[in-house]
């Protein structure tokens, strides 16, 4: 019967102590959006999630992951918000034990896993480029592999960028992507961040490493899976006409985030910033950037190869291939 009754109460204090750690946790997370959230508008609303998952106690019968996944979608659906998330690093290392130098170093290594976002760069028939670019690595250690992806491009007729997957990623290397299609600098757009009340200029730059890719046909492949600095570089490009976009609606999230780590087993994405065009005033939050050409997301590909080849034949631009082979090349690819 003691060992019994010993069971009951070590389980007793474990939950107990399980309770308190989540309302803890929960209450840190709720400071951090409150002191940083861009949207002040629905602090009240996200205020009073919290507060309800306190009085609750619904967490405490869930799991690391449940836990972070139901909270992720919670603030996602309250504060209309996809960039919103939570995370719990099993195997973290404290940022006290280990400096900045040697994290980004292990972050390089990897993204260098995954050539830094660039899945597949190749020339269609009828020299047509073709890049597909899953993501915004940091800008110092990827800038090298865009350059020799421009450079692979440039003297391709038109270029397509699938950005299907692309679910965004480093705001620097966002602004070096912009410069290779743009002549001058160029002032991009604006970032207003509540938590220091500053607003920050992202301009394009007049020179770059490697070849701009300007004055030619550009196609953007994007689907709802295509997101934040993804969406992004198609939506600048668009709204300038620099560029033509096919395929489906993206998944509307402009916010800038930043991240914050909580008790040292948690990341916090918070997006504490707003984009505002500054050609249009305007950003992609919630509508997402709207295709020139709306398809499902498997047909975009064929579309807009389609569309550069008509534009080549239209302007009469010599390529590998005569007119008769790219003219029975498209009706391949309308079939």
């Amino acid at each position: 019967m003691k060992k019994i009754s010993f069971v009951i109460l070590t389980l007793f204090y474990s939950i107990l102590f399980a309770q308190t750690d989540r309302t803890e946790l929960l209450k840190e997370i709720s400071v951090k959006i409150k002191e940083n959230y861009i949207n002040e508008n629905v602090l009240k609303s996200i205020d009073s999630l919290f507060q309800s998952e306190i009085k609750s106690k619904n967490f405490n019968a869930l799991n690391e992951k449940e836990f972070t996944e139901d909270l992720t979608r919670k603030l996602r659906f309250v504060a209309k918000d996809k960039h919103f998330f939570i995370k719990y690093l099993e195997n973290y290392t404290s940022q006290k034990s280990i400096n900045d130098t040697e994290q980004q170093r292990l972050d390089n290594y990897h993204n260098s896993l995954e050539n830094f976002g660039f899945e597949k760069v190749e020339r269609l028939k009828g020299n047509i480029g073709y890049i597909n670019y899953k993501g915004f690595a940091e800008k110092k250690s990827s800038q090298k592999s865009l350059e020799a992806v421009m450079n692979f491009v440039s003297n391709t007729n038109s270029l397509i960028f699938d950005l299907r997957e692309n679910g965004g990623g480093d705001n620097n290397m966002l602004i070096l992507f912009c410069s290779y299609f743009f002549k001058d600098k160029s002032n991009l757009y604006q970032t207003y961040f509540r938590n220091s009340g500053k607003t920050v200029n992202n301009r394009t730059k007049s020179k770059v490493k490697g070849e701009k890719y300007l004055n030619k046909n550009i196609y953007f492949l994007t689907s709802e899976k295509t997101f934040s600095a993804g969406e992004a570089l198609a939506y600048f490009l668009q709204e300038r006409k620099i560029a033509k976009v096919v395929g489906e609606k993206t998944g509307g999230a402009a916010n800038p985030v930043d991240h914050f780590f909580i008790q040292n087993k948690y990341i916090l994405l918070v997006p504490t910033g707003k984009i505002t065009s500054t050609f249009s005033g305007k950003n992609w939050e919630h509508v997402g950037v709207i295709p020139d050409e709306t398809v499902k997301t498997e047909n975009a590909l064929k579309v807009a190869y389609s569309l550069a080849l008509k534009e080549t034949l239209k302007n009469k631009i010599k390529t590998e291939i005569s007119e008769t082979e790219m003219q029975n090349l498209i009706t391949k690819l309308e079939e």
